[in-house]
């Protein structure tokens, strides 16, 4: 399971949710070297417990921020020069292989300077992504601890009785969504957030699909809400509902205003794909399953809180 920051990055620019702003004017080559010290200092610590291994799991994750709000301008532009089929097929899972990659097949839009900076960048990303993979694969909890005076994101929400933001939307065909509706008409819904050039994303909508079956039975659904979709963009519902029908996913996908309560919730998200488990009043139950849902720990862990938010169902009815 990837967990990459890198990939709410890509998805903030693409949706110029406002990353842009926090560029500035650096100076691009005093930063590209500062953060190559920075970074080989982090990426040849080993931590001694699982607290300062998701400590330096953080620590991590906003460098491969900083390098690219740094030049978000020139990163932007490189995202705009990829060809999204290409990404959905591709078998990369590193994501700095994936922008070195793109960068290469861009080459001749950039100048030798550019390419300096995208390509020390993009390598710097590459060791980092190895030493998270590392990171996670030693210390599986490291990325659900928020380092010490930290909030949780987004993606880290779920405790207690959270109510699953509100909002007024339309699915891909155009249909009105209320969510209070929504969830209310469902003994449980599983939400998915998702978005198109994602392949971890993309690779679990036909299990998603097959698990909106079941659901179906006992009242519930499965419900996607792809980011890319947001203030219904015409151009990226319609490569979504091709991916879609592609995948042979035929559950309801839907979007909503980024500027809305739920649009700056999936702003808040630090990686693709997250999957929320709502109970039929609108609370979300238990932690979210970041990353495909498709091992058979994470499908384990969804299971669960499926039941959980059935048997809430139960024990609280929602009013009709």
């Amino acid at each position: 399971m990837k967990r990459s920051n890198m990939t709410a990055i890509l998805l903030i620019l693409v949706l110029a949710f406002g990353l842009t702003a926090c560029g500035g004017a650096k100076n691009n080559k005093e930063n590209a070297s500062g953060q190559t010290s920075e970074s080989g200092t982090s990426l040849s610590a080993e931590p001694g417990d699982a607290k300062e291994a998701a400590d330096l799991y953080q620590k991590l994750m906003q460098k491969e921020e900083d390098i690219q709000s740094a030049n978000a301008k020139l990163w932007e532009k490189l995202f705009l020069t990829i060809d999204k089929d290409q990404v959905v097929s591709g078998d990369n899972n590193n994501y700095g292989d994936f922008l070195l990659k793109a960068i290469e097949a861009a080459k001749d839009q950039f100048t030798a300077d550019e390419l300096k900076i995208l390509n020390d960048g993009a390598g710097q990303i590459r060791e980092i992504e190895e030493k998270l993979t590392d990171l996670e694969e030693k210390y599986p909890d490291c990325v659900k601890m928020p380092g010490e005076g930290e909030s949780a994101a987004a993606g880290n929400a779920g405790s207690g009785q959270e109510k699953f933001p509100d909002f007024q939307g339309k699915d891909l065909d155009g249909k009105d969504v209320n969510s209070s509706e929504l969830f209310s008409g469902n003994t449980v819904t599983v939400v998915n957030f998702w978005f198109t050039t994602c392949k971890p994303c993309v690779g679990e909508l036909a299990d998603l699909d097959a698990l909106n079956q079941e659901l179906a039975q006992k009242g519930g659904a499965v419900v996607g809400i792809n980011a890319f979709t947001l203030d219904g963009d015409e151009g990226a519902i319609a490569e979504a509902k091709e991916i879609l029908s592609k995948k042979g996913a035929s559950y309801q996908n839907l979007w909503f205003d980024s500027d809305s309560d739920a649009g700056r919730f999936t702003a808040g998200l630090y990686a693709f794909p997250t999957t929320y488990v709502v109970d039929q009043n609108g609370n979300i139950v238990g932690q979210p399953i970041v990353g495909a849902a498709t091992s058979p720990e994470q499908t384990k862990a969804l299971n669960a809180l499926i039941e959980q938010a059935l048997a809430t169902c139960k024990r609280n009815p929602s009013p009709v």
